[in-house]
């Protein structure tokens, strides 16, 4: 591991040489690939030296102890020792965690897709609750979201809408949101009171830029016609709506948001991208491993990884066991807690498997 280290700090030295070379800086291309560069290993880097001071400093304590020393010095020697130890070993830790392969699509934007599962009318309405949720965390974090298509229902839910996340590691923050939600709660459409379980399936896609996803157009079937609102009635009279099928894959997208046709037409392919990006990625995982666990399931409420509980104010994650008692923080965006303990839980997972 120390030999890998040290690699990466010499590499990290080449870098911040050639980053201010005059001659690198007259292309700028080259230039912005070593800074990428520079800024990935920064963290790394910067763990690394810490580790080396800290081993420096435990090595001067150590050769105090064997010199005579007054009791009272030694003690404090002994002391400081023990705390240095327990700084060497937790930054051992976060190394070993920086040094595992890091996933290509963490620092990608994001297409968060939400479809109302079991559930009927009080699903849809679960949907808009999510679409909320992730809109207002996106917006703690300080990324930016935009409506790309959405099917509303009459009393305001939504049976399937796609949110745009963009953001500096948007994606390594919300990768493990795929999956059921399953909210438990009286309905508004229900009369008698009665605790109801409805379900939404949430798929978080990285956004494919043009360079990763050929797409040839003669493989586009476009359509165009008016789009429509709640209960299926007219919003407009001009054929603004777009609806692209991917023939090789039958993937069809449809949005209908925008008035203007050529920007239906861009978000589509936006998400049809993301789309067939997530295609050949699950067929290049199920090469390698056989079988891959699907990203949702369908839709059942018995299938879930996270549970809504209105009564009890609590929100459980199943895949990890972890229970909050503050479901309204967590519907109003406050995410990070559960997020961070999905991503220690992934950490120690792939820490147990390389070693």
């Amino acid at each position: 591991m120390f030999d890998k280290l040290k690699g990466l700090e010499e590499r990290y030295e080449e870098l911040n040489r050639l980053i201010g070379d005059p001659a690198v800086m007259a292309d700028q291309n080259r230039w912005r690939e070593y800074v990428k560069a520079h800024a990935e290993l920064e963290e790394i880097v910067a763990a690394y030296r810490e580790y080396k001071r800290i081993a420096d400093e435990i090595r001067e304590a150590r050769e105090l102890l064997e010199q005579a020393l007054e009791s009272d010095f030694r003690d404090l020697v002994v002391e400081e020792l023990e705390r240095l130890e327990e700084q060497k070993e937790n930054v051992e830790q976060r190394l070993k965690i920086l040094l595992l392969p890091r996933d290509p699509n963490d620092e990608k934007n994001v297409l968060v897709e939400i479809r109302a599962g079991t559930g009927g009318e009080e699903a849809a309405l679960f949907a808009a609750d999510l679409l909320r949720m992730y809109s207002r965390y996106a917006e703690s974090r300080g990324w930016r979201t935009e409506l790309l298509s959405s099917s509303p229902t009459d009393l305001g839910g939504f049976k399937e809408v796609i949110l745009l996340v963009e953001g500096k590691g948007a994606y390594s923050r919300l990768k493990f949101e795929s999956g059921v939600h399953r909210v438990q709660r009286v309905p508004v459409t229900e009369a008698g009171g009665r605790i109801h379980t409805s379900a939404a399936t949430v798929a978080v896609l990285p956004e494919a830029e043009e360079v990763e996803v050929e797409i040839d157009p003669r493989d586009l079937r476009i359509d165009v016609f008016c789009s429509t609102g709640p209960g299926g009635q007219s919003v407009n009279t001009t054929q603004s709506a777009v609806r692209i099928t991917h023939l090789p894959t039958n993937i069809v997208v449809t949005c209908q948001d925008e008035k203007s046709q050529h920007k239906n037409k861009e978000k589509a392919m936006r998400v049809l991208r993301a789309r067939l990006l997530d295609r050949l990625q699950q067929e290049q995982h199920e090469k390698m491993a056989q079988a891959r666990r699907l990203m949702v399931g369908t839709g059942d409420r018995s299938e879930r990884i996270r549970t809504y509980n209105f009564p009890q104010n609590r929100v459980t994650d199943h895949r990890i066991g972890l229970t909050i008692y503050r479901l309204e923080e967590v519907l109003q965006g406050h995410l990070d807690e559960i997020i961070d303990a999905l991503i220690t839980s992934d950490q120690a997972a792939r820490l147990r498997q390389v070693q």
